[in-house]
């Protein structure tokens, strides 16, 4: 049955009962001033926090060394040292770094950084989708050499008019099983444009675990398609291998921090497919401009906040579904 806009707009249960007309502005003032006075006798999470999901490239000055991609050259900072420099105010202890496409697939510059800070970071490298079949190779050594942990799906870098079902795609996928690592699926787009391909590869490997990048960008529904779109991503939890990144907030967010129409969506998404299958990221750099690396880690307790999320829940959303995925 096709989940209407309505169901998915609405919570379940008296312990989310509120006054439905606050709007998202005055609720942020209302849920950040109950987050400080709770957080203020609170116990501290020993739970270590991991972001799923952010990115690194090489300075100006590491260029000549580490290159950018052509017409990739970034515009904002994102190497190594500003990252630690945030993650250190932030109180965050360990991220997966995915692959950028500033670099594409010269995977040098983060596997310099994976090896100089061997306990803080894991890598996930970049699928090249190659019509030769190189990319497999490529692929492999970056897990097997390098150390690689997870490879992204990027389905707007496989060949015009292919898709990631086709026998390249299939090979990737089922290698990325077979070597025990997790295929994230970027669909920047739209989920509606790539679903059938992911349920398609779902079903055929079934191993095969896979991490839905930024809520599958499923974006607040408005009208009853999109609200059919997200009851797809949720229906998505009926394969044990899929988790969700709730991750670059600013980016499926219809408003300004702290996001709080993502509260259904965060409630829904957990209760689809446990809180042990979500985790959160913070799209670094990217996040940066946008508001602060501290404030997109923030902005996740407000939203558990807001809906009442147990601690445990949040502990797991914040770095144990990581840890444990990664037994890092």
């Amino acid at each position: 049955m096709a989940l209407r806009l309505s169901s998915v707009l609405s919570f379940v249960g008296p312990r989310h009962s509120r006054k439905p007309t606050l709007t998202c502005r005055a609720r942020a003032a209302t849920v950040t001033m109950a987050f400080s006075v709770a957080a203020a006798g609170e116990t501290p999470s020993t739970s270590k926090v991991i972001d799923s999901h952010l990115h690194v490239w090489a300075s100006s000055q590491e260029a000549g060394k580490f290159p950018y991609s052509p017409g990739q050259e970034p515009t904002l900072p994102g190497h190594v040292d500003f990252l630690l420099q945030c993650m250190e105010v932030a109180g965050v202890d360990g991220a997966l770094i995915v692959q950028p496409i500033n670099h594409k697939f010269d995977h040098s510059y983060v596997t310099s950084v994976l090896k100089k800070y061997p306990t803080k970071f894991i890598g996930c490298c970049l699928a090249n989708p190659a019509d030769d079949g190189s990319g497999l190779k490529q692929f492999e050594h970056l897990v097997l050499k390098d150390g690689y942990r997870a490879v992204r799906f990027n389905p707007y870098l496989w060949p015009s008019g292919e898709k990631m079902t086709n026998e390249v795609g299939k090979a990737l996928f089922q290698k990325a099983g077979e070597l025990n690592v997790p295929v994230g699926f970027m669909c920047m787009k739209g989920l509606d444009l790539h679903i059938s391909e992911i349920e398609q590869l779902c079903t055929e490997f079934p191993s095969t675990v896979v991490l839905l990048d930024h809520l599958a960008f499923c974006k607040p529904p408005v009208n009853d398609d999109e609200a059919l779109i997200f009851s797809r991503l949720l229906n998505l939890s009926r394969f044990p291998q899929v988790y969700v990144k709730f991750s670059a907030l600013f980016r499926v967010s219809r408003v300004q921090f702290p996001y709080l129409d993502l509260s259904p969506l965060l409630y829904q998404v957990v209760s689809s497919f446990g809180a042990n299958r979500v985790m959160w990221g913070s799209d670094f750099p990217f996040v940066v401009p946008e508001r602060d690396y501290k404030v997109a880690k923030e902005a996740v307790h407000l939203i558990a906040n807001d809906i009442s999320l147990p601690s445990s829940d949040l502990d797991w959303i914040m770095g144990k579904t990581v840890a444990q995925l990664f037994q890092s």
